[in-house]
């Protein structure tokens, strides 16, 4: 057994090669880059080419449908190149599918920049990671447990 494979079966029994089940209509599937890749790009596919002032965002179509299991979730996620280049980010980042959702993956795209961004069809915008989802029990409590820590946050621990 491959050590993907391994690890898969830690999730619910999936194999990574069956958890998602996918109804495409873009001008390119989704693709791992390498066979390191946690992410595969989404690409655009608009019809019309799409400016991006910068500051500005706009919501770009993918064209990619998914179906996957229960106890997973995709998440999409700049990508590092077009942030370091061209200053664009993902404006909702991660940006969560739901495995219920069954409607077009779309990618809320930010210019950060200083210069105008323009999307065509087919460029690659962003990355899609697959995790799997663990649903909490939430329960009352009359107090929480001590830790040297305590309630310091939002930068207590130092910079």
């Amino acid at each position: 057994m491959a050590l993907s494979e391994k690890k898969a079966s830690a999730y619910q029994g999936f194999d990574y090669t069956t958890v998602l089940v996918v109804k495409f209509s873009g001008p390119a599937a989704p693709l791992y880059k390498t066979e390191g890749s946690a992410g595969c790009d989404l690409v655009a596919n608009n019809e019309e080419r799409i400016s991006i002032a910068p500051q500005g965002w706009e919501i770009i179509p993918t064209g990619l449908f998914l179906e996957m299991p229960k106890g997973f979730e995709a998440q999409v996620r700049p990508r590092s190149g077009l942030a370091a280049q061209h200053g664009i980010t993902v404006l909702n980042t991660p940006g969560t599918i739901d495995n219920d959702y069954r409607g077009e993956v779309k990618v809320i795209l930010k210019n950060t920049g200083h210069a105008e961004f323009i999307v065509n069809k087919g460029d690659r915008i962003a990355q899609m990671v697959f995790a799997p989802i663990f649903h909490a029990v939430f329960k009352p409590a009359d107090k929480l447990s001590e830790t040297d820590r305590g309630a310091g946050g939002l930068g207590s621990t130092g910079t």
